[in-house]
């Protein structure tokens, strides 16, 4: 929750669907105006996680920067702090650093590489940025992978917060023990309550970053279609899951669960109940969307971040989603 010494925050997912990357300059430009105060990028198949920041430090120089995320698998610890204080050092002051184990899909099936001990290898690698972003020479086995001699030739002052994305307890308290808060997402404005008093026993003042996948200006019907489609392909991603198990959504989606296992994926995507749909995506008129992410913020969110589906051209759904 913000209060008088922190600023409010609104954030929007870049870089931005039904817009060419260069096209997307002006809107960037607009966002200060409008209300917002941050962008954040993520990695999987469309963007890496720099480039439309790098970008959008330049046409917005006031908006926060932030990664969520980039996964701790997929690039070495030094090429991963190397890229990080090289954005930090462009943008003083103004960038977060999100990283996350991402998935056994991204890790595995896309990039080749074992998708083994992911706590761990979060861990040690919150703990080599710490050191190699401060400037000091690191050399060091850690459980998950070993350093000898990297010291940053470019330090960035100050140092970007590192955030963790988290979903069970025992990440979710990595995060507020060894980075500076964490990143959420897939989960409902009442699974705030569940997952931020995890992040809150590392200490006072920690973030929680929410990507709140929003559809507005969608008719119910279609926006739960388009919401079916996206939660299934998520939640059938082993740790999103288990997260979901753990929030105590077994019943809601054994259907959905049992019928994608068999194959019968029209059938499995019919099973996820309307109001698991209502709760995990956000849809409506602007109004009741905006609504919808402030409870987010009245449940512990201290940055809510858009990620928004819109039937082509954002530009006037954004304004629309601008806080008022």
């Amino acid at each position: 929750m913000s209060d008088d010494a922190t600023p409010r925050r609104w954030g929007l997912t870049i870089p931005l669907d039904g817009i060419s990357l260069p096209d997307q300059r002006n809107l960037i430009a607009e966002l200060p105006d409008l209300g917002y105060t941050d962008v954040w990028s993520s990695e999987s198949s469309v963007a890496d996680a720099f480039t439309p920041l790098a970008l959008a430090s330049v046409w917005a120089p006031t908006l926060r920067l932030g990664t969520a995320i980039v996964p701790v698998f997929t690039r070495g610890p030094a090429t991963l702090a190397i890229s990080a204080a090289t954005l930090a050092a462009a943008a003083p002051g103004r960038f977060v650093l999100g990283v996350g184990t991402s998935s056994n899909v991204i890790v595995e099936k896309w990039n080749s590489t074992p998708f083994e001990e992911p706590f761990k290898r979060a861990r040690d690698t919150l703990q080599f940025l710490r050191a190699a972003l401060a400037g000091e020479k690191v050399t060091h086995k850690y459980d998950t992978f070993e350093v000898s001699g990297f010291r940053a030739g470019l330090v960035p002052d100050p140092a970007p917060p590192l955030l963790l994305a988290a979903l069970r307890p025992g990440m979710l308290r990595l995060a507020g023990r060894e980075a500076d808060g964490a990143i959420v997402n897939w989960l409902s404005a009442d699974d705030v309550r569940t997952v931020a008093p995890y992040v809150h026993e590392g200490g006072a003042g920690k973030e929680i970053v929410a990507r709140i996948f929003v559809l507005p200006g969608f008719d119910a019907e279609t926006a739960r279609s388009i919401g079916r489609r996206m939660i299934a392909a998520y939640m059938n991603v082993p740790v999103y899951r288990a997260f979901h198990e753990f929030l105590g959504r077994s019943e809601d989606f054994e259907g959905m669960w049992r019928l994608w296992g068999e194959g019968e994926r029209s059938a499995a995507l019919a099973a996820i109940p309307d109001h698991v749909v209502d709760q995990l995506v956000v849809h409506g008129p602007p109004e009741a969307c905006r609504e919808h992410i402030e409870r987010y913020v009245e449940a512990g969110v201290t940055t809510p971040v858009i990620a928004m589906t819109t039937a082509g051209d954002p530009t006037e759904m954004i304004r629309a989603l601008a806080p008022r």
